[in-house]
């Protein structure tokens, strides 16, 4: 007689956890940075906000401004009717620049200054994917907050003006016609890209000296380029240095862009990016090099400084 058998009824297969990726420990670090930094989309929906609302103070004469450009030559219609735009979006985007200079100053003196370092450490998070994650919300994150609130921003604006245009009996075609959404777009994409890419050392920079102030970051970041520029002055009576960083400071413009002509005449707004000169320009990579350079120097900071 055969024993009974043991084996019953086949019990499911404990499920085992996914092995975790590469990219894992990076993506839930760049979330960790958005949840303990909300100012990253906060401040640029503030501006958005007080930028909604002079718009909504300012519609009440818009159909007398459309109206009023219909007569006018090309160009100053052009900019008499998308000014309001162009502002919303310069605001954001100033506002998001200082958003991501403000981020990177603190990005790792805050957490060795709290002490919260310590707690970050013991988890299977290393320091390169640590800076690395800071840095992307500099470069990559916060660009794309941009974009959505000032495209959204724009979009209220463009449908609030249309309605209020068309209620006085105002063709509102003028509106999409000197604000095309598309085309704008594009232009707004292709700038934040190339100011993100530019600024690169900037920001490389601020993450190192966040790594090594103890106290003060922003006056360290700001006095040594100054007192360089001070230095090289009265030893030498020149201002290289100073008009180096000029050029990385507002150098995109000349690189990344075509002035246009002047004239009356509105040319394609997409003929004023220079996508192929800003990609050869040399100022480009060597900020690139410095910016990698920065970013080695504050991973090196991260895994040696002790908390403050």
């Amino acid at each position: 007689m055969s024993s009974p058998s043991n084996a019953g009824p086949a019990e499911p297969q404990a499920v085992q956890p996914a092995a975790l990726t590469s990219t894992h420990p990076f993506y839930w670090s760049v979330r960790r940075e958005l949840w303990e930094y909300r100012s990253a989309y906060l401040a640029p929906l503030a501006v958005a906000g007080i930028v909604l609302f002079g718009f909504l103070i300012r519609i009440v004469r818009l159909p007398h401004t459309v109206l009023a450009a219909a007569s006018m030559p090309p160009m100053d219609a052009y900019l008499e009717l998308a000014k309001p735009y162009a502002s919303a979006v310069v605001s954001v985007a100033f506002a998001g620049l200082i958003v991501s200079i403000f981020y990177s100053l603190g990005a790792l003196n805050n957490e060795r200054r709290d002490r919260s370092i310590l707690f970050w450490k013991s988890l299977p998070v290393s320091d390169v994917i640590t800076v690395l994650s800071k840095a992307f919300i500099a470069l990559a994150v916060l660009p794309v907050i941009v974009f959505v609130i000032a495209s959204a921003t724009t979009l209220v604006m463009l449908i609030l003006g249309s309605a209020v245009v068309a209620a006085n009996g105002v063709n509102p075609a003028a509106l999409w016609a000197h604000w095309p959404m598309l085309k704008m777009s594009l232009v707004l994409i292709y700038a934040l890209a190339v100011t993100a890419l530019w600024y690169a050392p900037i920001y490389g920079w601020l993450l190192f000296v966040s790594g090594w102030a103890r106290r003060v970051p922003f006056l360290w970041a700001v006095l040594p380029p100054l007192g360089l520029c001070i230095l090289e002055k009265i030893a030498f009576d020149t201002s290289h240095f100073a008009s180096l960083l000029g050029y990385r400071f507002s150098g995109v413009f000349a690189e990344a862009f075509v002035m246009p002509p002047h004239g009356d005449k509105v040319i394609d707004q997409l003929a004023l990016l220079a996508p192929a000169r800003f990609l050869s320009s040399p100022g480009l990579w060597s900020g690139l090099l410095i910016a990698a350079g920065f970013l080695a120097a504050a991973i090196w900071l991260r895994r040696y400084r002790e908390p403050s």
